[in-house]
């Protein structure tokens, strides 16, 4: 600041050198961003699901895990809430579940939403790792469930159960068995691939990949299929992923038992 002055001509201790330096401090503040910060009330997100959809109890069960505290805002697909202009605008541009509204961000796909709340530090690291070695072994099994074992256990599904209950029209056995093949392709990969050497999916313990998995296969309870009677790896580790997630486990999938008739602790 001194060499500025005598830059300019001024003397030391004179008054426009003060002015100059007050100025100068002044101009500085206010380039300075102000450090106070308003404390804004945020919210718990508001999750929007149907126990129905296997994602939906996926999440659901996560959520309970992780001890994040959220509001229910239940739809009911079988009433078609989901189809309407409003919850189209306002909810989930693709009309479907789950999905959340952080304080004004919304977001649908439920591995989408895992991994946004998982960056904000809602899912503990035991169910969803941020070491990125052990990360990749989730989400490994993440992206091959999606159009393997998720997409042929619905498939299954929607043909035996859902559509007959829709429609009146009962599928042909040709049909059937077509759908049952390829499901069990992919049954078979997780029986012996992911679950060859280890008691989860992705290691030693439970993670999300396990809980997203159960939750699929749990479907196919509706839709008169044990998976229990082929496979004996998926069975003892069905028994280990609902023991690890209850009471949260039993409570998402109370539908499913009582539409299949069969209880979590039912026999072969």
């Amino acid at each position: 600041m001194s060499r500025l002055a005598t830059l300019l001509g001024l003397s030391q201790g004179s008054e426009d050198q003060q002015q100059l330096q007050t100025a100068f401090q002044e101009s500085n503040r206010a380039k300075t961003p102000s450090r106070q910060t308003t404390n804004l009330k945020m919210s718990p997100i508001k999750y929007y699901y149907d126990l129905m959809s296997q994602p939906s109890r996926a999440l659901f069960i996560i959520f309970r895990l992780s001890g994040m505290p959220f509001e229910d805002r239940v739809v009911a697909l079988r009433n078609g809430e989901h189809l309407t202009d409003d919850f189209k605008r306002d909810i989930n541009r693709f009309q479907r579940v789950p999905c959340i509204n952080d304080n004004g961000n919304k977001l649908a796909e439920s591995v989408a939403i895992l991994r946004y709340l998982s960056a904000k530090g809602k899912i503990p690291e035991h169910l969803y790792p941020k070491y990125f070695v052990d990360q990749s072994r989730v989400d490994e099994f993440l992206e091959w469930h999606h159009m393997s074992l998720r997409l042929t256990c619905a498939m299954y599904f929607r043909t035996v159960w859902l559509e007959p209950l829709l429609t009146g029209r009962t599928p042909t056995e040709a049909k059937i068995e077509m759908m049952r093949m390829h499901m069990e392709r992919n049954l078979d990969v997780v029986e012996e691939v992911w679950l060859e050497s280890s008691d989860f999916l992705t290691g030693s313990t439970l993670r999300v990949a396990d809980i997203f998995a159960a939750c699929e296969i749990e479907q196919t309870r509706m839709a008169d299929y044990d998976v229990r009677i082929k496979y004996p790896k998926i069975r003892a580790w069905l028994k280990r992923v609902r023991q690890s997630c209850n009471p949260h486990y039993d409570v998402a999938h109370e539908f499913v038992y009582k539409i299949s008739g069969t209880g979590p602790q039912a026999k072969l």
